[in-house]
């Protein structure tokens, strides 16, 4: 049953939508970019009193439907075919400033729909499953979402900006990654300035994690089991439950070894252009008395006449400082003969890439590789391949496994409007260990994002990928990944 709330803040939603659509401008308050990050295009105002800082707010709306159909080659008991649906909506309320200091609150709400008799056990939802939370549905069957993803306080002065509580955070190693109904949270402390010349520079102090299908924060690097969570069914998605969360550090064996379960995520990360055409990005992460992780990537740019080289190579040293001890080398405690040392998580990966731009195209050829070492456990929605060899959902975190794409990109921006089209397209191979139980693959990606020109507010979004399994180790059946999702931003 839909509450009966959902059903009004819905119905209302739809209601602004159709008249805005009759009626619609050229202008608009928020965009949305392909990488699914929001641009605010309204300037804050700057107020002198308490009341005035409320009263010139700013509310940004977003009404937002996402569907997915993931279909097996071959189904079996542990792969089942499914259409998942959902509709939601979110409200952002930023304040105006007084004297440097402004705050930002946003509550997301989902509700979805599928056949819960044919899926039978909601662990078989994939790409999917952010639109709910499966821990409330396996105690209790709802399928509603919602969640406060945004409480905070901030300070400006300059080009330096303070925040405090519970925000959005893009870096290196974690991001909002809204691609799907509720963003992915933090709550925590960020300082970010610009007033190092030719630099950016990000540090911050996460205490707690909100994952997109959580209501509650967690902790950012244990995962839930029967201890950590007593009582309640699946007590694994109670916690930080993440597909590149690492299964064996769980609460129980975190405190057995007498490591910290809430263990906070400290993040730096700094940008430099003060070389003419070379961009500098270095960053780095720690979770006290587990693990930490340090990136280094350069890129080139080489003009020429009506077209662009840029030659790129990032590197990621992981440190084990006691985390392998505890839950070991493989990330989802498979293949565990495979590994050199069972017990370590010290480990490395090299990537490099080749970025040609030329009119409205880009064309990205990139490889990775991460040592046969250990897995990397980055679990905070950002990827060590992405912008190399990410595709769709698919990226290569386990030791030694490489990767090799070739991408095509038609119509990006800095604006996040697409009347005329955004196509991204790629072909990804996977060159996988059979030694750690892993499988050869091939994924064919196309995406296509599009914003009414007359009505530019409204965006939708086509993404469609298939998954071949290759190779003499192949007993994973290939699959259809197809995604249709549309945005009205007011």
């Amino acid at each position: 049953m839909v509450p009966t709330f959902f059903k009004m803040i819905v119905t209302t939603l739809l209601l602004i939508l159709l008249s805005s659509v009759l009626d619609a401008s050229e202008s608009v308050r928020s965009a949305l970019k392909s990488n699914a990050q929001l641009l605010y295009n309204i300037k804050q105002k700057d107020v002198q009193s308490i009341k005035e800082m409320f009263k010139k707010g700013e509310i940004y709306s977003r009404l937002r439907s996402n569907n997915f159909y993931y279909a097996y080659a071959t189904p079996d008991l542990s792969h089942k075919t499914q259409f998942v649906s959902a509709i939601g909506a979110s409200f952002v309320y930023k304040s105006a400033s007084l004297n440097g200091f402004d705050f930002n609150i946003a509550l997301y709400g989902s509700q979805a729909y599928f056949n819960a008799s044919r899926l039978g056990d909601i662990k078989y939802l994939k790409a999917s499953k952010d639109l709910l939370s499966r821990y409330k549905y396996a105690n209790g069957g709802s399928t509603s979402l919602f969640a406060f993803g945004q409480a905070n306080l901030r300070y400006k002065l300059s080009k330096t900006r303070l925040t405090i509580g519970r925000q959005l955070v893009e870096s290196f190693y974690a991001k909002s990654n809204d691609t799907k109904m509720i963003p992915n949270t933090f709550d925590g402390v960020v300082l970010q300035t610009k007033d190092i010349p030719h630099t950016y520079l990000s540090l911050a102090y996460l205490t707690k994690q909100k994952l997109r299908d959580h209501e509650k924060s967690h902790s950012v690097l244990m995962y839930g089991d029967s201890n950590s969570t007593s009582g309640v069914n699946r007590a694994q998605w109670t916690q930080n439950d993440d597909s590149a969360m690492h299964k064996g550090l769980t609460y129980t064996a975190l405190k057995a070894a007498g490591k910290p379960t809430d263990a906070p995520l400290i993040l730096v990360d700094l940008k430099n252009d003060s070389i003419s055409n070379l961009s500098q990005n270095y960053s780095s992460y720690l979770v006290p008395e587990l693990l930490a992780q340090v990136m280094a990537e350069f890129n080139y740019k080489i003009k020429f006449d009506g077209f662009s080289l840029s030659p790129g190579v990032r590197y990621i040293q992981q440190f084990d400082n006691g985390a392998g001890a505890v839950g070991g080398a493989s990330i989802n405690l498979k293949g565990l003969s495979g590994y050199k040392n069972q017990n370590s998580l010290n480990s490395s990966m090299l990537g490099f890439r080749l970025v040609t731009r030329f009119d409205k195209f880009k064309i990205n050829l990139a490889y990775t590789g991460v040592a046969n070492k250990s897995d990397l456990v980055t679990p905070w929605r950002a990827f060590a391949t992405n912008g190399y060899t990410r595709s769709m959902g698919v990226y290569n975190w386990r030791a030694n496994v490489k990767s090799y794409r070739l991408e095509l990109v038609y119509g990006a921006n800095s604006k996040g409007i697409y009347k005329d089209g955004f196509i991204q397209t790629s072909v990804l191979y996977m060159n996988g260990d059979s030694a750690k139980d892993e499988t050869d693959s091939m994924l064919y990606y196309l995406g296509y994002i599009k914003n009414l020109k007359s009505a530019p507010e409204f965006q939708y979004r086509v993404r469609l990928g298939y998954r071949e399994f290759i190779g003499t180790s192949n007993t994973i059946s290939s699959y259809l990944d197809s995604r249709f999702e549309l945005d009205y931003l007011f």
